[in-house]
């Protein structure tokens, strides 16, 4: 497993997906590297579940960090197509964080819930020594709907279109920049434009655009967090056993992206683009799906294809997943040089 970031495949394999507690019937779809959510049947209506930590991050103003902390636990139910519905969240915040900061975030939870149909149905709140920013609790999310309308994240089929939202490295360099302005070594106007993409970093609204405009042609939907867009054409194509062959020609890259990751010295294409979608749909339904998302004001592009075979081929050549998404490394120099200042 990588001292930071996610567990790989191979840990997975031999220390987490052996031991899952019961079988049982009503597991439609249990955890495997990549996916992410599982799905339950319930006297036959499907449930999706997916739980994330909370991560809260002072630097970003409360209110702000909230909503971002609350988009992050909701997307990984909403790529199956089904809108979230209800959230479990448990805080174990640190003794710093008084009453006034937390009353910040929880009613901007409250109120992006609200917006978003999503009801609280359970918790636990607490301050705990030994607890600290940004990583305060967890949260469980489901969305309930009919097993029908369900997008699994194998369902990428031999002849799909692959689109992708945003693009790149977007939730990397809009919160990198945004945390250390000064240590990232950006000018204006580029840095202000780097921090715009942080805006960019939330996908549930644009994964039920997708799925309705799809109207049953979208097969596939997957968040590119850690590890960014490699990393999730890999986990696409490694979960339905296909093959992707993307050009990134296609792929939007937003604005400040290029210049973001230069200065930090890392490979966007490998790094954390939380909020960018990548979307294998029937290609008779592309263009509905494309109209949509663009409507919304979210930037699209056709990425490639999905065809007979195994791994993904970018630009002519097959990539290996990334060992350990190249933001941990970045986060960590930056809050040295500016002595801890963008974790609290």
């Amino acid at each position: 497993m990588p001292n930071l970031g996610k567990a790989d495949r191979a840990f997975l394999a031999d220390r987490v997906l052996p031991n899952l507690g019961a079988d049982r019937d009503d597991v439609a779809l249990g955890p495997a590297h990549g996916v992410d959510f599982g799905l339950l049947d319930v006297d036959g209506t499907a449930l999706a579940i997916a739980a994330d930590p909370i991560s809260i991050l002072p630097a970003l103003g409360f209110e702000r960090a909230g909503r971002f902390a609350l988009e992050f636990v909701l997307a990984d139910v909403a790529v199956s197509g089904l809108a979230p519905s209800h959230l479990a969240i448990s805080f174990t915040l640190p003794p710093e964080m008084d009453d006034e900061s937390f009353s910040e975030v929880w009613d901007a939870i409250n109120e992006e819930a609200a917006d978003l149909g999503v009801s609280i149905v359970t918790g636990h709140t607490a301050r705990y020594s030994g607890c600290s920013f940004p990583w305060v609790g967890g949260a469980t999310a489901l969305a309930v709907g009919d097993h029908d309308d369900v997008i699994r994240p194998d369902g990428a089929t031999i002849g799909d279109d692959i689109l992708v939202t945003n693009g790149p490295a977007v939730e990397t360099v809009g919160l990198l920049s945004t945390l250390f302005p000064d240590a990232i070594g950006l000018n204006e106007p580029t840095l202000s434009t780097a921090q715009a993409r942080l805006d960019e970093a939330a996908c549930v609204r644009d994964a039920m655009t997708a799925a309705a405009a799809g109207d049953g042609g979208v097969h596939a939907m997957h968040d590119a967090t850690e590890c960014g867009l490699y990393g999730a054409f890999l986990e696409v194509a490694a979960s339905a056993d296909v093959r992707l062959a993307v050009d990134t020609d296609g792929i939007p890259i937003r604005p400040g992206v290029r210049a973001a990751c230069d200065a930090l010295g890392i490979d966007p294409w490998a790094a954390g683009a939380g909020g960018t979608l990548v979307i294998a749909v029937d290609p008779d339904h592309t263009a509905a799906v494309r109209e949509a998302l663009d409507a919304g004001g979210t930037a699209v592009g056709l990425a490639g294809t999905v065809e007979r075979g195994s791994g993904v081929v970018v630009d002519g050549e097959g990539i290996s997943h990334p060992e350990v998404d190249p933001a941990w490394a970045a986060y960590e120099e930056l809050a040295a040089a500016s002595n801890g200042d963008g974790d609290g």
